[in-house]
């Protein structure tokens, strides 16, 4: 079974400033552990940014770049998106055919929206998938606190069966590649 790891928004804007996300260091940390081991067992590991015509998400603005915490290296494949689906219009489901990944380890920002609606697709799409469930991270709504969003998600994730697939939620240090 190949596996690709998927690291999706870990982008300035949602770093720093009004749309810091929750714990951002530690879940940094926790992903950069994780596509250290992922790149280590020849794993492709993909970096996903989301980008909008214009404000901090605009292409190339400071709040698109990539966390300068993040580790990457030159051969991290890239993907540019426009909506909370990594699929939806973009080259993704070219860089990783069905036919070669099999499953998809998923972190990432932001829990209830990109990260949600990516890992959903894919299980849609008919990959395994597991989502590090230490390794994602999201802002408080106004109605629920960003831990209680991002508990709700693991939960609610890990519930979700397809009928060619399954979700499996678990902490990054228990991922295996």
């Amino acid at each position: 079974m190949t596996t690709a790891l998927l690291i999706i928004d870990v982008q300035q804007a949602l770093c720093a400033g009004e749309y810091e996300c929750f714990e951002i260091a530690r879940v940094i940390d926790t992903i950069n552990d994780l596509s250290a081991r992922a790149r280590k067992a020849g794993i492709p590991v993909v970096l996903i940014q989301h980008e909008e015509s214009e404000g901090a998400f605009a292409h190339n603005a400071a709040g698109w770049q990539l966390a300068e915490e993040l580790a990457t290296s030159p051969q991290d494949w890239r993907v540019r998106k426009t909506t909370g689906d990594s699929f939806y219009q973009t080259n993704l489901q070219k860089l990783l055919p069905k036919e070669d990944f099999e499953r998809l380890v998923i972190c990432g920002l932001q829990t209830d929206y990109c990260v949600n609606a990516t890992v959903r697709q894919a299980l849609n799409l008919g990959y395994d998938v597991v989502l590090a469930a230490d390794a994602h991270s999201t802002v408080d709504n106004g109605n629920l606190a960003a831990e209680d969003i991002i508990a709700e998600h693991n939960k609610d994730l890990a519930h979700l069966t397809g009928s060619v697939a399954r979700i499996d939620v678990k902490p990054a240090a228990d991922i295996r590649f």
